[in-house]
C-alpha cells in the first residue's frame, strides 16, 4: 500500500498544511479583548488550535489515504476486466 498515489497524496496533505501554516501566520492578529491579555491566554489559545489542527490532518490524511487506496482497487479491476475482455 506504499505505492505512488499514497506518496502523492501524502505529499498533497502537507503541501496544503504548510499553506495553511503560512496563512495563519500571516493572518492580521485582531485586537485582544477585556480579559484576554497576557501570554499565558495566548499560549492556551495556541496549544488549542495545534490540537485541533493536528486533529483535523490526521482526520484528512486518514481520508485521503483511503480514498487513493480503494480508488487504486477500482483501477485494478477496470484495467484487469478491460484486459479480459479484449483477450490478452
Amino acid at each position: 500500500m506504499g505505492g505512488w498515489r499514497t506518496k502523492f497524496i501524502f505529499l498533497l496533505v502537507v503541501y496544503f498544511a504548510g499553506f495553511a501554516t503560512a496563512i495563519y501566520c500571516l493572518a492580521p492578529v485582531p485586537e485582544y479583548q477585556h480579559g484576554e491579555k497576557g501570554f499565558a491566554f495566548s499560549a492556551l489559545k495556541s496549544d488549542e488550535f495545534a490540537q485541533s489542527f493536528n486533529v483535523g490532518m490526521h482526520k484528512c490524511f486518514d481520508f485521503a489515504k483511503d480514498t487513493a487506496c480503494r480508488a487504486g482497487v477500482y483501477i485494478k479491476q477496470k484495467y484487469e476486466s478491460r484486459n479480459h475482455q479484449t483477450g490478452s
